[in-house]
C-alpha cells in the first residue's frame, strides 16, 4: 500500500541532485520529512509515492524519478527531474522553472552527470553538499542518514531564500518597467530593489540607458549599466577618469560635488550624500559623454 507524501531515496552516501529533489518536494509541500526513507530495499520503496535517484526508473507518471539505467539517456538528475515535474504538473509556470533551472538545478544536473567542468578555487554547491557527506567511508548507516538530513536542512534553506528572493524581485518588476519606460539616458528609482535581470528580461539590451540611480543605504548612488545580462562585470560607459578610486574629499575636489563619498576604481559605481548630489555627478557624466 502506497504511503502518501512519502519519499524514497537510496541509502550509503550521497549527492546534492538527490539531496536537491528531496528539499524541492518539501519545498512545495508534497512530501513530509518523517516520510523520508532512505533504503535501496525495492519492497520498502515501492510503497514510497515519490521515488528520487534509486529503482531504475524514469516514469512522471508513477513519480518514479531515477536517471541511472540505459534506458534513460538524458541530461537530467532527480533534481531536474523533479523540477521538470513540477513545470509539466502546472506546480510552477515557466518563468519560475526557468528561475530555479538557472539558478541552481542546471548546475546540480551537470556536475551529477559529469558534465561540470570543476575551476580551482571555485567550490560549486554540489561540492558543499557532498561536503556534508562524512568523511570516513565505512560509518555506520545511522551517522550517513544523519549527515543526509544535515545537509537536506542546509538546501531546503538554501531554496527558500532562492524563492523568497524570486518572488521579491516579481513584486518590484512592474516598478522596473516602469522605470524603463521613463528612462532614456538613465533609470532613476527612489528606492533600492532588484532590477538588473528584469531589466534584461524585458529588453534591456535594446534599452538606451547607461546608468542607474538609486537609494544605497542613507546615500544614494549611481551605476553604470552592464552591456547585456552576460556581461555583468563591464559597463555601457564608465564613470570619469578623474574619479576613478576617489574618497570624500579629493572625490568633492575632483568632481565639484560637496555630496560626494566614493568612486570605484573600477568606474562602475560612485556612492554620493543626496539625490540632489547623484544627480549632479549624473549631470556631469552625461555632459562629458557629449563634449
Amino acid at each position: 500500500m502506497e504511503v502518501q507524501r512519502s519519499f524514497a531515496t537510496h541509502d550509503g552516501t550521497f549527492h546534492a541532485d538527490e539531496v536537491t529533489a528531496c528539499a524541492l518536494l518539501l519545498l512545495f509541500d508534497y512530501i513530509d520529512k518523517d516520510k523520508i526513507l532512505r533504503s535501496r530495499d525495492k519492497e520498502k520503496i515501492a510503497q514510497c509515492e515519490y521515488v528520487c535517484d534509486v529503482g531504475g526508473e524514469y516514469n512522471p507518471d508513477k513519480k518514479r524519478f531515477d536517471h541511472h539505467q540505459i534506458s534513460y539517456q538524458g541530461d537530467m538528475s532527480s533534481a531536474g527531474m523533479i523540477l521538470l515535474y513540477f513545470k509539466e504538473q502546472k506546480i510552477l509556470d515557466q518563468d519560475t522553472y526557468d528561475f530555479f533551472n538557472k539558478s541552481l538545478i542546471l548546475g546540480v544536473d551537470a556536475h551529477d552527470n559529469g558534465r561540470a567542468s570543476l575551476e580551482v578555487g571555485v567550490c560549486s554547491f554540489s561540492q558543499i553538499v557532498s561536503n556534508f557527506v562524512p568523511k570516513q567511508h565505512d560509518v555506520p548507516e545511522k551517522e550517513q542518514s544523519e549527515a543526509f538530513f544535515a545537509a537536506l536542512g542546509f538546501v531546503l534553506g538554501h531554496l527558500k531564500r532562492l524563492w523568497e528572493r524570486y518572488l521579491y524581485m516579481q513584486e518590484c518588476k512592474g516598478k522596473v518597467l516602469a522605470a524603463m519606460q521613463v528612462g532614456k539616458e538613465y533609470l532613476l528609482f527612489d528606492e533600492p530593489m532588484p532590477w538588473i535581470d528584469a531589466f534584461f528580461d524585458h529588453g534591456g539590451e535594446k534599452h538606451p540607458a547607461q546608468f542607474l540611480i538609486m537609494p544605497s543605504g542613507s546615500h544614494w548612488k549611481l551605476r553604470g549599466i552592464p552591456p547585456t545580462s552576460n556581461e555583468r562585470m563591464k559597463v555601457r560607459k564608465p564613470l570619469p577618469m578623474a574619479w576613478a578610486g576617489l574618497l570624500d574629499g579629493d572625490l568633492k575636489k575632483a568632481s565639484g560635488i560637496e555630496g560626494a563619498i566614493f568612486c570605484h576604481k573600477g568606474r562602475f559605481i560612485s556612492v554620493w550624500e543626496t539625490k540632489q548630489d547623484v544627480l549632479k555627478a549624473l549631470d556631469i557624466v552625461l555632459k562629458e559623454e557629449k563634449l
